[in-house]
C-alpha cells in the first residue's frame, strides 16, 4: 500500500463507495455502515502524520458534502487517523523503525481485529455523539455506536476478506 497510485484509488474507491451505496442503507432504521474509515487502517505510516490528517481530513469533509452532515465525518476520521498510531503501537507493537515495512494484511488477526475494532467503535461514538448532541439521548447513540459498528467491522472484515491478495 505505499504506492501513492493504490492509496489515491482506495480514496476515491472508498469515498464513492461510501456516498453512492452505503449512505443509502439504513438497516433497521438506524444502522448505517462507515466503511470509509478503511483509509486510516490502510494508509501507509509515516513520520510526517500532517499530509495524512489532511488526506483524512479531505475524506471526510467530502463525504459530508454528499451526506449533508455537516463536518461530522470530518471530525470523526481525523480524530482516529491523529489517535491511529497510538493504537498501532498498543495493539500490533509497532515503531518508528518498522513504519516503512508495516502492512496490515500480513499482520495477526487478533491483533488487527483489536486494532479496528477500537478505532472504529471511538470514530462511530464522536460521529454519532456530535449527530445527537444531546444528553437526553444518550441511549440512542450507544445503541447506533454499537449496531452500526458492527454492522460496520462486519463489512470491512468481509471486505478485507475478499479483496486479500494472494502472498
Amino acid at each position: 500500500m505505499n504506492n501513492p497510485l493504490s492509496t489515491i484509488t482506495l480514496f476515491f474507491s472508498l469515498l464513492l463507495l461510501q456516498v453512492l451505496i452505503l449512505n443509502n442503507i439504513l438497516f433497521l432504521g438506524f444502522i448505517n455502515p462507515y466503511v470509509y474509515i478503511a483509509f486510516v487502517f490502510y494508509f501507509p505510516l509515516k513520520e510526517n502524520r500532517i499530509p495524512f490528517l489532511f488526506y483524512c481530513f479531505l475524506l471526510g469533509i467530502s463525504i459530508d458534502f454528499f451526506s449533508d452532515t455537516g463536518g461530522i465525518h470530518a471530525i470523526s476520521i481525523v480524530f482516529i487517523a491523529y489517535i491511529r498510531l497510538f493504537f498501532i503501537r498498543l495493539y500490533l507493537k509497532k515503531t518508528a523503525i518498522d513504519y516503512p515495512f508495516f502492512n496490515l494484511n500480513s499482520e495477526p488477526f487478533g491483533k488487527v481485529f483489536n486494532y479496528v475494532v477500537t478505532l472504529t467503535v471511538i470514530h462511530h461514538f464522536i460521529y454519532f455523539s456530535f449527530a445527537n448532541f444531546s444528553f437526553q439521548n444518550f441511549s440512542n447513540v450507544l445503541l447506533n455506536t454499537l449496531f452500526s459498528s458492527i454492522f460496520t467491522l462486519i463489512l470491512f472484515f468481509l471486505g478485507a476478506f475478499i479483496f486479500k491478495k494472494k502472498n
